[in-house]
């Protein structure tokens, strides 16, 4: 019998990629060539080529890396954590974790940039804002951020650009606020020329812009800032409070008590630990300042029929359109975790959260007054969930702690601190008495906060938070919401840049285990092996597939890989004593996240322009290169190109770049084009950042969370981050992100994707995807002009289709073919992006032939109905284009005037009539909405309908 019966090695492999081999073969019959080799061969330069297989474990099959995947958790020792620091143990409903973490409907949404199809996720985004402005008392919130610490770095950028403080360069940070979240402030100042100035006392000088407080404070204590957020207002200095959310359920509100920026992280609202994240910051602030807000905003606006409707709104503060004026360079936010945190405050409604709120104050009190009364000296109240101790023995105590289970934090030689959860109960106080040596009977009290802290407004009064309490009810939202939105269980997500392809139930399910799950980020080293053995390997493939020499997984998001791996270029350069470089070039087309990325990192931009074929036009670069040669810092390049091809002369831009003294890096936002293929440092890159929510399968949850490690050549690997807390073997770098592998959690993922596929299968993925593209381009090049192709006539991964000829001739825009894709069930390509009046499409290598033909008949549908146009059958203001998508709602009313059917404005394919996805509202009406801003639930009667509709 043939050994070749047991080898189970490429099973997964031929469940990723959706091309068998007769598909495989067809495909390439169409395009003309014979092979995959070829393919390569025409289409990637031969200079670049790896020219070898990737040194990679084999290839596991699913049950074989869920196997090993399952070992690494069971390495960690998950212990009850009262270590605190922004970290905590919390309940996650078991109908909240099988209805939105577990369900693909969920977790594969796109960014909500196409709002028609996105009603359900942004009705969930608009409940976690009114959550917070509800909790914070403040007049706007954003739909998320990253992280605790990086919206704090994001307050500070706000507050000087709002503060009345011209001349100011001093941000005032409370030596109570976390550890993390100064170090990230730190480095985020360091970039920015703002002096970052730490202190017990709040002392209002000239030169200081901003003030960052901790409430409640790192050790515990709750202090009145009232007073000094009215100093500081009449001053003009902006006051930015770091807000435990479920703290505000008792306590006086930020806003309440004068405060103009509230941040903090909604993990404690249901989010696992997860060894740091990914967790939902939250950022809120006052009316005045909302258009510097960094962040989605998610507002209310009403479709073409009147209908109330959600979209993004405020979008024109966003990178993509301001680039280097933007107010941050955030893209991904965390979308899946934020909605998990709102889900979980409308499960509980506003008595639920006050009453989990007091248990915890409970047992923080409770434990204080007992140490108290044992001969314990704890520090002074009022107090939430820590209990901050003095004691000459903390060594014993910490050690006898985690004989019991419990790990506690050393604050300092002679300080032990406890803090407190929702999963801890009164038995865990009577365990610390124990490790404390304090024997005394039980008492649980509650004393009364103090008047000026003691919360005496309402909070979540919203009916969303007061209706679905059971968990029948809840469900049943949940799944409306849901429906609502169309995500990868509809179709296809042939988005540009953005690489949807099938994050498999495999790789997703790793995160839920209680070995990776319940992990505080700062537990000792001993309890997180398998841990740190699991986030080594991954380290080790990425290096391997970009062809560099050490990775960072901190950054949480791409945005923050490229602000980090800037970073590290202008540590390596100042290290050389060569502070003056600060240009950094980016061509023309990068995305809108690198030029703001460089003004973060200190960066002043130049821009070099890109020929007609869509590459960087070298006698421009040349000229730059000369021109800014004493203070060039580096090169962003985005590699294959934005325009979708592969550029011959990559290597020759690498050594004009170094010849120079600059560092290149690279955006890897379209690495799903080189894995296998080529690598990076191997053509001369010495910085790149990876998006595993992109090429390495975890999933884009709607819009985050994301992860955006970065890989760096060996001459800058000391310059990683590194971190106040958790030593990460870097010598000259600063914390980006609040945790020390940023969002670790979702690491898994990644780590089951490239374990499954091996070297082989990572190859035949990027052969598929090129395959792919060039096959639906070949399909659409009949009906649509392809902008741009490589030297030989051939796209890499991705491609652009030009609309712009079709306004001249029909009146027809590329938002109305991105709408009218609607109405055959699909979500547009990227839009008018690198270039505006076209569609940027990628296929991935997840997708069937079947599937391909479906959206390339889709779109060579909407091409006829254009023709339609054109030769006036349909009138250029009333066609199914510009009246597209068509809901339900719309489809039924009466009359209908329109010059085309019902049926042709539903069912225009025949594919749609075995599952049709509806839009659930018409073509939303963005100026509305921007006019009319409404970022908090309105009323139910405000949407017309009844409550359960």
């Amino acid at each position: 019998m043939s050994a070749a019966l047991f080898d189970t090695s490429a099973e997964f492999t031929g469940r990723h990629i959706g091309s068998d081999a007769a598909a495989t073969a067809r495909m390439l019959e169409v395009i003309g060539l014979s092979s995959l080799d070829e393919l390569l061969d025409v289409a990637v330069p031969d200079a670049i080529r790896v020219g070898r297989p990737l040194d990679l474990p084999s290839a596991l099959s699913e049950a074989e890396a869920l196997r090993e995947i399952e070992a690494r958790a069971a390495d960690n020792r998950v212990m009850r954590s009262f270590i605190g620091m922004g970290y905590h143990g919390c309940l996650l409903p078991s109908v909240i974790r099988r209805s939105i973490l577990e369900n693909p409907g969920w977790y594969t949404q796109y960014t909500p940039y196409q709002a028609e199809i996105s009603q359900g996720r942004l009705e969930a985004l608009l409940n976690f804002q009114t959550m917070i402005s509800d909790l914070t008392g403040l007049d706007v919130a954003n739909a998320s951020l990253l992280d605790e610490a990086t919206a704090a770095a994001e307050a500070m950028g706000m507050s000087f650009a709002v503060s009345r403080r011209r001349r100011g360069r001093v941000f005032l940070v409370s030596s109570e606020c976390h550890p993390q979240t100064i170090a990230v402030v730190q480095t985020r100042a360091r970039s920015q020329g703002i002096e970052v100035r730490i202190s017990g006392e709040m002392s209002l000088d000239d030169d200081v812009f901003g003030i960052l407080l901790q409430y409640p404070g790192t050790t515990g204590h709750i202090s009145d800032p009232s007073a000094i957020c009215r100093q500081a207002r009449e001053a003009g200095i902006v006051v930015t409070m770091v807000a435990d959310l479920l703290a505000l359920a008792v306590l006086r509100s930020p806003g309440d008590l004068g405060a103009d920026v509230a941040v903090g992280s909604a993990q404690r609202f249901g989010v696992p630990m997860g060894f740091g994240g990914p967790h939902a910051a939250y950022f809120a602030t006052r009316e005045a300042h909302k258009r510097k807000m960094p962040g989605r905003v998610v507002g209310v606006s009403r479709d073409s029929t009147g209908r109330p409707a959600l979209r993004l709104a405020l979008q024109s503060r966003e990178q993509h359109i301001r680039r280097e004026s933007a107010t941050s360079n955030i893209c991904t936010s965390q979308v899946l975790l934020a909605i998990i945190a709102s889900t979980y405050a409308v499960y509980h409604g506003p008595d639920g959260i006050r009453r989990i709120a007091r248990r915890v104050r409970s047992l923080a009190e409770s434990l204080a007054a007992l140490l108290e009364r044992g001969g314990r000296r704890v520090a002074a109240g009022p107090r939430f969930d820590t209990v901050c101790v003095d004691c000459d023995d903390a060594e014993r105590i910490m050690a006898g702690a985690r004989a019991q289970g419990m790990n506690l934090r050393r604050v300092d030689d002679t300080r032990v601190s406890v803090s407190f959860d929702e999963t801890h109960s009164p038995a865990d106080v009577e365990a610390l008495l124990e490790v404390f040596g304090v024997e005394v009977p039980l008492e649980l009290v509650e004393p009364p906060l103090p008047p000026g802290l003691s919360r005496d407004t309402p909070i979540l009064e919203h009916s969303v938070f007061n209706r679905y309490h059971s968990e029948h009810e809840l469900l049943r939202y949940l799944c409306r919401l849901q429906t609502r939105d169309l995500s990868l269980t509809t179709s296809m997500i042939p988005l540009g840049s953005c690489t949807m392809k099938l994050n498999a139930a495999a790789e997703m399910l790793p995160i839920t285990l209680p070995g990776f799950a319940g992990m505080h980020p700062f537990a000792p080293e001993d309890q997180s092996r398998g841990f740190r053995r699991m986030i080594g390997e991954l380290e080790a493939m990425l290096a391997e597939i970009t062809g560099l020499s050490a990775v960072s997984l901190q950054p949480n998001a791409g945005s923050q890989g490229e602000y980090t791996g800037l970073l590290v270029i202008r540590r390596y350069l100042g290290e050389l004593g060569q502070h003056g470089r600060d240009i950094c070039l980016i061509p023309g087309s990068a995305h809108g996240t690198n030029p703001a990325s460089a003004v973060m990192a200190g960066m002043k931009v130049q821009v070099v322009r890109c020929d007609e074929r869509g590459n960087i036009d070298m006698d421009d670069l040349a000229e730059q290169v000369q021109k800014h040669a004493d203070r060039l810092a580096a090169l962003m390049v985005t590699y294959p190109s934005t325009h979708g091809v592969f550029e011959a002369s990559i290597v020759e831009i690498c050594r004009l770049v170094h010849g120079a003294g600059g560092q290149v890096y690279m955006d890897g936002a379209n690495m799903n084009a080189q894995v296998g293929v080529c690598r990076p440092g191997d053509f001369g890159v010495d910085v790149c950042h990876l998006n595993l929510h992109k090429t390495f399968c975890i999933p884009h949850g709607g819009g985050g969370p994301g992860v955006g490690p970065i890989a760096v050549a060996d001459h800058l690997a000391p310059f990683l981050p590194g971190h106040p807390v958790v030593d990460m073997g870097t010598s000259g770098g600063g914390a980006v992100s609040a945790a020390p592998w940023g969002s670790a959690g979702i690491l898994p993922i990644s780590w089951m994707f490239i374990r499954m596929m091996g070297a082989e299968g990572l190859l035949r993925a990027t052969q598929a995807a090129i395959l792919h593209a060039n096959y639906l381009a070949s399909r659409l090049a009949p009906h649509f002009p392809i902008l741009y192709t490589g030297e030989s006539g051939w796209v890499a991964h991705e491609f652009i289709i030009d609309l712009r000829p079709l306004r001249k001739t029909s009146g027809i825009s590329v938002a109305d073919v991105a709408k009218r894709l609607m109405d055959y069930g699909f979500h547009a390509p990227t839009i008018s992006w690198p270039v505006a009046g076209t569609m940027m499409i990628e296929p991935t290598e997840s997708e069937s032939q079947t599937e391909m033909d479906r959206f390339a008949d889709a779109l060579i549908a909407i091409r006829r109905e254009i023709g339609q146009v054109e030769s006036g059958e349909f009138p250029q203001n009333d066609n199914p284009l510009v009246n597209a998508p068509h809901s339900a709602v719309a489809l039924a009313a009466d009359p209908w005037s329109h010059p085309y059917s019902r049926e042709t404005a539903a069912f225009p394919a025949e594919h749609i009539r075995e599952h049709k996805y509806w839009a659930p509202v018409c073509r939303i009406d963005d100026a509305y909405g921007d006019r009319n801003l409404v970022c908090s639930c309105p009323p139910l009667e405000a949407y017309g309908a009844a409550p359960d509709s």
